[in-house]
Formats: structure tokens, sequence, C-alpha cells
């Protein structure tokens, strides 16, 4: 999630909350939406805020990351969650251990089923509109229906929890 700060033929480059820039290559498989409605890539300017779907091509640490996108949410509608700030990478600095909200109960790190498509999009969205930064390498069916989704790119949160309704629950 970020916002659009340069265009180009192949995609374009957003900035992030956290502070990072991604490159974001587009190609003819590329959906694209706003306001929940198919759109097309000139729908994407400058100093707009989006969502991109896809998969993380390049991540050397906090110096450039490349995302290959597969769906770009113009203007993501929000959720109702208030964006918390996550905690930036700094060089040998250890990753803060701490929990807030509601974290399921009987959570177990690396148990669960690997979700992808629609199911998997649901809860990145809802865990992105909670810490918009940052980026999400997996998604993971817990055993009462709840979501890990696997967050990467900042120190923390790591985990963010949201419920079977796709509701935003908690982070670790």
């Amino acid at each position: 999630m970020g916002v659009v700060d340069l265009v180009s033929p192949a995609g374009f480059i957003i900035l992030m909350p956290s502070g990072q820039r991604a490159t974001v290559e587009t190609g003819s498989l590329t959906t694209y939406e706003r306001n929940r409605y198919p759109t097309s890539a000139s729908a994407i300017t400058r100093g707009e805020p989006v969502l991109v779907l896809g998969i993380v091509a390049g991540l050397q640490g906090a110096r450039k990351i490349t995302i290959k996108a597969s769906r770009v949410i113009a203007d993501p509608v929000p959720t109702g969650v208030a964006p918390a700030a996550g905690i930036a990478f700094e060089r040998g600095k250890p990753a803060p251990k701490r929990g807030v909200g509601r974290i399921p109960a009987h959570y177990v790190a690396g148990r669960g089923t690997i979700v992808n498509g629609t199911e998997a999009n649901q809860a990145i969205l809802a865990a992105l509109a909670a810490y918009p930064n940052g980026l999400i390498n997996r998604v993971v069916k817990l055993s009462d229906g709840s979501y890990e989704v696997h967050h990467i790119g900042v120190a923390w949160p790591h985990h963010i929890f949201v419920g079977a309704n796709f509701k935003y629950l908690g982070a670790d």
C-alpha cells in the first residue's frame, strides 16, 4: 500500500508509509479497480493512494523492493480501522516483542493452511487497512477460521490477525 510517486509504461513506483519505495511492475494480466469497479492502467496517477496485490519479485532489505502486480486498487476503500504505525527496521536493533488487540487463543506460529485467491486478498485488505506499511508475503488460515497475515518489510508487527469475517483482530 502506498502513494504513487512516478508512473511509467511498465508500471509505477509507490512510496509506502514506512518511507520505503517499491517498484510495481504491471503487465497485460494486471487488473485495476477503483471504488470496487474495474478500471484501466491509465486511471493510476501520481499522488494517488493504491493497494498493490502481487508477487514480491525482489526484496533486497529496505533498499530495493519490486512487486509484480496482479491487481491494483486505486484509492482503496477504508474499512473503518484507523491505520496504525508499524515500526521500521533499524540496522542492529532487535524487533520489539509485543501484542496488541486480540490474538487468537490457540494461535501457534507455523500452524495452519496457506490460502490464496479471493480469500487471501480479503484478509490482506483488512490487515493493510490496519497497518498500511510493509509487505505481505503469505496468508495462513488458522483452525478457528481466522487468518494470520504474515507482514514483512517492517520490524513490527510481523503477524496481523484477521477474523473469519475479515475484520482486524490484533497484531504481534
